[in-house]
């Protein structure tokens, strides 16, 4: 079985079941078809059935980030989202960032800031650093962002870093370090 997962095999045993669905989700890359009961999140279906463990339960009230992916490239948090309402989805989670063997530029800047203490909320502090800096570059304002804004791509300053990223607590208090990475990657 774990060798099937891992190629993105079809899981229909219990399809039949008035309370399950069979769906696809394209997980870093891979879809999976499984059969999930309609009450399962986007991050227990990763955890509990794809053993994709980047994204952490930390909360499960969407309040601490620790879940944070990308869906379709939009940043949300997989502890709040049913899993039958993104069949067929792209879900990106901080294992899937890394491309051609090489760290997604981030997480080589939260590596070389030390963005990092016990590292339980990096993965989501990335993945929301990831979507975040997507949505300043289309455009979307923020609560600090000035009200006279003209448009376009937003000017990622010390305080629009921090009000964005918000969303994402880390116990270790590593907040410095997380958003002079983020700096780092918006320089380059």
């Amino acid at each position: 079985m774990e060798e099937s997962r891992r190629q993105g095999s079809v899981d229909t045993a219990d399809a039949a079941d008035a309370h399950r669905s069979v769906l696809t989700l394209r997980v870093n890359n891979v879809a999976y078809t499984i059969s999930l009961d309609h009450r399962t999140t986007v991050l227990d279906a990763l955890r509990e059935r794809l053993d994709v463990t980047g994204p952490k339960k930390g909360c499960d009230h969407g309040q601490c980030g620790a879940c944070t992916v990308l869906v379709d490239g939009r940043r949300m948090l997989a502890c709040l989202l049913p899993a039958v309402s993104f069949d067929g989805s792209r879900i990106i989670t901080a294992e899937g960032l890394a491309a051609d063997g090489r760290l997604h530029p981030l997480q080589e800047a939260f590596v070389r800031r030390d963005a990092l203490q016990c590292g339980y909320c990096t993965p989501g502090q990335i993945c929301s650093a990831v979507g975040m800096l997507a949505e300043a570059a289309q455009g979307h304002p923020s609560q600090v962002t000035a009200v006279d804004h003209p448009g376009g791509a937003v000017e990622l300053t010390r305080e629009e870093i921090g009000e964005r990223m918000s969303g994402n607590v880390c116990r270790c208090g590593a907040y410095p370090n997380i958003v002079a990475a983020i700096e780092d990657v918006v320089e380059e």
